[in-house]
């Protein structure tokens, strides 16, 4: 029986594998569902159905959504633009400033146009595999039908799963071996607790981070500040390249709006504000100790999951690390019970002082 269980297992994984490409709209509604099931579990227990609960998350949620398109997605476009049409003036304090002290500093013989050579080098590279990326998205109208179907399905399964979450996992809790149902599911609630605190957490940081930056940059006075400060916000999931990447574009863009090194201090000091902000008031508030991840670990999670697949892989490698890390608990839990750790133990027909792996005398 238990080569049939294997057999339907792995059965199971070839036929997910084959249906990836359809998979994203039920695995995102996945993700809805289970992000705001603790908040419609405590409407429930406050007389308020499950499915009414579910339909209200959504209202809200949607209503949230568009006044934030309204409000900041203007903003966030006028200051882009801003953002390209000085890059003209970036290659000048490129080619006048940064290039030459390079140059200096380290020996080298950088040059703009050698670089501005490079670049149109590749152009034609480029353009190929952006007109085969698009035409293989866009190529069809059948694909862009499947695209908008995707994308219509997420609420309509995240409303779904939300309203009969209990008797979902009721249906995968009966299915399990009954000689593995309590190990399963005390490891299975000890996941759901680290990687549910864990992703509602990271959000309110980076969202956190975002209006942080956001507010500081724009208050020294940078025209761009808006856009910077939620970009570095929203990548800060990655520890410090968020703050790496907005303090670089937000230098750039002050010296080119002032020209001036004096207002770099002020960027310099909010991103410092930002960071103090994030380690002691953001990540105890929102995170906690619950990953317990050292930040070399996660920088290293990260780009393994870069590396093994893809932008998806970035964004699934630290809930994926905090399950792991649950699992990886038990396992030296475990091993720290066995014989393997602990020695074999002493003989009764042993006195005191003798061990049990000590050879008898003859």
């Amino acid at each position: 029986m238990r080569w049939m269980i294997w057999i339907g297992v792995a059965a199971s994984l070839v036929f997910a594998y084959f249906l990836l490409p359809i998979l994203s709209p039920f695995v995102a509604g996945f993700i809805i569902a289970y992000l705001f099931n603790p908040l419609v579990t405590w409407l429930n227990r406050h007389g308020v159905s499950r499915t009414l609960g579910a339909s209200l998350v959504f209202v809200v949620a949607g209503i949230l959504l568009v006044l934030a398109l309204i409000a900041f997605v203007p903003v966030l476009i006028e200051q882009t633009a801003r953002l390209v049409r000085v890059f003209p003036e970036f290659l000048g304090v490129l080619q006048s400033w940064i290039i030459p002290w390079l140059n200096e500093r380290l020996g080298l013989t950088l040059d703009l146009g050698q670089l501005r050579e490079l670049a149109t080098s590749h152009v034609a590279t480029i353009g190929k595999m952006t007109a085969e990326g698009v035409g293989t998205i866009f190529g069809t109208g059948s694909a862009v039908m499947i695209s908008v179907m995707n994308f219509l399905l997420i609420p309509v399964v995240g409303f779904y799963l939300l309203r009969d979450w209990p008797v979902v996992i009721d249906r995968i809790g009966r299915l399990l071996p009954r000689a593995w149902s309590a190990t399963v599911v005390r490891l299975a609630r000890e996941s759901d607790r680290m990687l549910g605190n864990f992703l509602r957490g990271q959000l309110g940081v980076m969202l956190a981070n975002g209006v942080t930056y956001s507010i500081g940059l724009t208050a020294i006075g940078l025209n761009t500040g808006i856009a910077i400060g939620m970009f570095a916000g929203l990548v800060s999931f990655v520890p410090y390249l968020g703050t790496i990447i907005g303090i670089l574009l937000a230098l750039l863009a002050m010296y080119i709006q002032a020209d001036s090194l004096w207002p770099l201090l002020l960027v310099l000091a909010v991103f410092g504000v930002g960071q103090m902000l994030e380690t002691v008031a953001w990540q105890p508030r929102f995170v906690g100790n619950e990953i317990g991840m050292h930040p070399v670990a996660v920088i290293f999670a990260v780009m393994a999951g870069g590396q093994l697949f893809g932008f998806f892989g970035i964004l699934l490698a630290l809930p994926v690390s905090a399950v792991l890390i649950v699992l990886g608990q038990h396992a030296v839990g475990a091993y720290q019970g066995s014989v393997y750790y602990r020695g074999r133990p002493a003989s009764p027909n042993l006195p005191p002082d003798r061990r049990a792996d000590e050879p008898a005398e003859d």
